[in-house]
């Protein structure tokens, strides 16, 4: 049976983080390990993440493992790595305050998609619908992922959701997030652990069902620029640098055609 583990970095997140908690303790894979990984807050989130976990001990019928630590960290990127070195399932996700998985069964769903007994695909990955703080349904995310993913399908931007994407956890820790990116380190990543899949031709998997609520208005939305910049950084590295002018060019002549 595949196992799963989630990781949650929060840090003052007690105002989005109950959605979020009872998303992963309503899952009926029973496989499942929840990393919780704080930084020192103070707004509450602690308290709620230990109301958590007592309630998951007490319940009879969990067979979900909570691992929690609240210490200070340097920055979110710091705060996956470490939940990446705490993993111990068969595939890790990363799922923030304010994100959810969108049913019951999402996990289930995830993990039929691979057949029984077939070497486990490097990624599992899948659609992503936006919601508001409240957890309401805004649209679907308008970069859709393709049937048939690549590392170099990013180049055409981030089209599978950092949130939607199940890496294998083997991967994960050969591949940490490089710190020196600030808000694009997420693409980073997942170019190369597709990169570390495709080497040891592992497939790529499309579980063709959305699997994450994801809150709309993150790190790099808040800091547009700075991250679009990076991300041209991230993009120059692994794919050099005329493709990437060259598709940040059309980027540019489509915009201006669509308005």
């Amino acid at each position: 049976m595949i196992t799963f583990s989630i990781i949650t970095c929060t840090y003052q997140a007690a105002s989005l983080l109950q959605r979020t908690l009872d998303s992963v303790r309503q899952q009926a894979w029973g496989d499942v390990e929840h990393i919780l990984l704080d930084g020192a807050s103070t707004d509450g989130t602690v308290d709620m993440i230990r109301i958590y976990q007592r309630e998951n001990e007490a319940a009879a019928d969990s067979s979900h493992r909570i691992v929690f630590k609240s210490e200070p960290d340097h920055g979110l990127y710091d705060a996956m790595n470490k939940g990446i070195r705490e993993a111990t399932g068969d595939y890790l996700v990363f799922l923030n305050a304010g994100d959810a998985l969108p049913s019951p069964d999402t996990l289930e769903i995830i993990a039929n998609s691979v057949g029984e007994g077939e070497a486990l695909p490097g990624v599992l990955y899948g659609d992503t619908n936006i919601v508001d703080v409240q957890g309401r349904f805004l649209r679907h995310r308008r970069l859709a992922p393709p049937k048939r993913l690549t590392w170099r399908s990013f180049l055409q931007g981030m089209v599978v959701c950092h949130q939607a994407f199940y890496a294998r956890v083997d991967l994960a820790k050969r591949n940490p997030y490089d710190l020196r990116y600030k808000l694009s380190a997420d693409v980073d990543w997942c170019i190369r652990i597709m990169k570390d899949a495709a080497y040891h031709q592992l497939p790529l998997r499309d579980v063709n069902a959305v699997v994450v609520n994801y809150l709309a208005g993150g790190m790099s939305v808040k800091n547009h620029r700075a991250s679009l910049i990076e991300r041209f950084q991230v993009m120059r590295r692994h794919y050099g640098l005329l493709p990437t002018v060259a598709v940040h060019l059309w980027f540019v002549v489509r915009g201006i055609f669509k308005k």
